[in-house]
């Protein structure tokens, strides 16, 4: 049976019992679940049909949840993060405990979502959220729910209908190398704005 409501609040209940919704981000539709529940983020590779090897983008609210992923972020990785829709690849101290999410990588992908909806539910769950964008692999990403829900049916727990997706560009992928900047997936943000965003941070 396929379920779905208009609040995002709807999904705190899923989210928390390990289930997968469909909801809205800051960029596009994506599939949620808890970064923290291995056997969540692996099944939404199946529901997706993602290559094992591509690792998924997580969501947390604040700076703070990095604690959970044994991260070390630096002065301009904070930075970026803070700005609100940048995502900011860093390395894991830990790679064998979290080689579920940086699938071999041995560094895992941050943003904090423009979504103040989606902060809001992440800290009243306190859980991170993993958010691929809710496609099947090599097909467009969804701009509705309607389209989502032709894509998955009833392999998703709930989805979250919050209309037509207006922004249709993903969020820009970003990681700092010996203090330099290096675009990994242009997207929202360009280059010079986050350029811009850490020269102003460092006056």
């Amino acid at each position: 049976m396929i379920k779905i409501e208009k609040d995002l609040n709807k999904g705190k209940d899923f989210l928390k019992r390990g289930k997968v919704i469909v909801a809205k981000t800051d960029t596009l539709y994506g599939i949620l679940g808890n970064a923290l529940d291995k056997n969540v983020v692996e099944r939404i590779y199946k529901i997706k049909g993602r290559k094992i090897d591509k690792p998924y983008i997580v969501l947390i609210p604040d700076i703070s949840f990095l604690r959970f992923f044994e991260v070390e972020p630096s002065k301009e990785e904070k930075i970026l993060l803070k700005n609100k829709g940048i995502t900011v690849i860093i390395p894991t101290k830990n790679p064998e405990k979290f080689k579920y999410l940086h699938r071999g990588k041995n560094e895992i992908a941050f943003r904090i979502p423009e979504n103040e909806n989606l902060i809001k539910l992440m800290e009243e769950i306190k859980t991170p959220l993993v958010a691929p964008s809710a496609n099947l692999e090599g097909k467009p990403p969804a701009k509705n729910v309607e389209e989502a829900v032709k894509y998955f049916g009833d392999k998703i727990d709930l989805y979250i209908d919050s209309g037509e997706v207006k922004n249709e560009f993903p969020s820009t992928i970003v990681k700092i190398e010996n203090g330099k900047i290096k675009i990994v997936r242009e997207g929202n943000v360009s280059y010079n704005k986050i350029k811009e965003i850490l020269e102003k941070e460092r006056c």
